[in-house]
């Protein structure tokens, strides 16, 4: 079989903690003989900013770009308050996902079978909850131009964020979305606010424009994201797809994460477009929570969204199908046994740190192999 080649980006906080656990399991596979990978490794955020003065070195970013995916921890805290805007910590991030194009944002919230109780909502409100939310993740308001605080004087300022989306933004977004629906249920609900917003019309006149030419057999309907902020919580199980901007997606995506028990469940994927050669598509992979500087260094972060993340990588990027559903299924079976994170416990549960964890999942690798 092929090898591949992942850069690895701990970052800060947790992500050098829960990073260590994807590497057994990628030496996992690699001492198997089937998927192989070969790994490089270097720094983002504010071990970036430490080491070189900026949130991403050239060098590393070089490596970012000819790997075949980026493996990616979480960045940030409150050493690095302090330093200039354009080199914070989360500008690493963003650089990432600006210069490798990775425009499509995949995040998957589902409640595993064991954690149902475990949600801030009733049981069968969240249990068997399988949803995909399809977030734009280069346009938006966060990339938008102008961007600035002006002095007005007298003690006043002004602050402008500038919502920009042009028809060909929309169009791949919505593609990715109908495309990824045809796979599960066949449903795509579309997320903006063109009630009150320019570009929130121009959303849902080209995400329509698109699913009339293109995807007549996906069911597609269409919801204000505020109203849908609300729908996930009063009852998320009539959604499969939801496809939305970059500002409501990373909203909404937050909202999704803790119906399945704690945002150290949450996985996801950044994709850019196919190459016209290979097929391939630019990659990074990533928990959703961030990195956590309040337990860094306890023991205690929860491992399961970046091992995830990873399982995520073996579908997406290398269609390891069989190896992403053994790496799943390991998870679940972890958590059937009662082996819970300080974010996940409860009463009757067994209290485990970020390595038991990680060790736990590779045992149940090993048996389902």
């Amino acid at each position: 079989m092929a090898t591949h080649n992942l850069l690895l980006l701990p970052g800060d906080g947790i992500g050098t903690e829960i990073m260590a656990e994807v590497k057994k399991i990628i030496g996992w596979f690699n001492a198997r003989g089937g998927a192989t990978f070969e790994t490089d490794e270097g720094l983002v955020g504010g071990a970036a900013y430490d080491a070189h003065g900026k949130a991403i070195s050239e060098e590393d970013m070089a490596k970012a770009m000819s790997a075949d995916a980026v493996i990616f921890g979480a960045v940030g805290g409150p050493k690095w308050d302090g330093v200039a805007y354009d080199v914070r910590p989360e500008a690493g991030l963003l650089r990432l996902r600006k210069d490798l194009e990775l425009f499509a944002n995949l995040r998957p919230a589902i409640c595993y079978p064991a954690l149902a109780a475990s949600s801030s909502l009733k049981q069968d409100v969240v249990e068997g909850l399988d949803i995909l939310i399809v977030r734009e993740l280069t346009g938006g308001v966060y990339f938008g131009e102008p961007k600035e605080i002006t002095d007005l004087g007298n003690g006043q300022k002004r602050a402008v964020d500038t919502q920009v989306y042009d028809t060909f933004e929309i169009e791949r977004i919505a593609r990715v979305a109908f495309d990824l629906a045809r796979t599960r249920k066949n449903k795509v609900c579309s997320m903006e606010k063109r009630n009150v917003m320019k570009s929130g019309l121009l959303w849902n006149e080209v995400v329509t424009g698109v699913h009339d030419r293109e995807f007549k057999d996906v069911e597609l309907s269409h919801m204000l994201a505020d109203a849908g902020g609300m729908q996930l919580v009063r009852w998320p199980k009539q959604f499969d797809v939801i496809v939305t901007d970059n500002l409501f997606g990373d909203m909404l995506s937050d909202i999704a994460a803790m119906l399945t028990g704690s945002l150290g469940m949450l996985p996801s994927a950044s994709l850019g477009a196919p190459d016209a050669k290979t097929g391939m598509r630019k990659a990074m992979y990533e928990p959703v929570h961030g990195s956590a500087p309040d337990i860094a260094g306890t023991g205690a972060a929860n491992p399961i969204a970046m091992i995830a993340s990873f399982a995520m990588a073996l579908r997406y990027s290398f269609g390891l199908v069989a190896e992403a559903d053994m790496v799943e299924k390991a998870i679940s079976a972890t958590l059937d046994k009662g082996l819970r994170t300080k974010d996940l416990m409860s009463e009757g549960m067994t209290a485990v740190g970020t390595t038991e964890m990680g060790d736990a999942i590779l045992a149940e690798m090993e048996a389902l192999s």
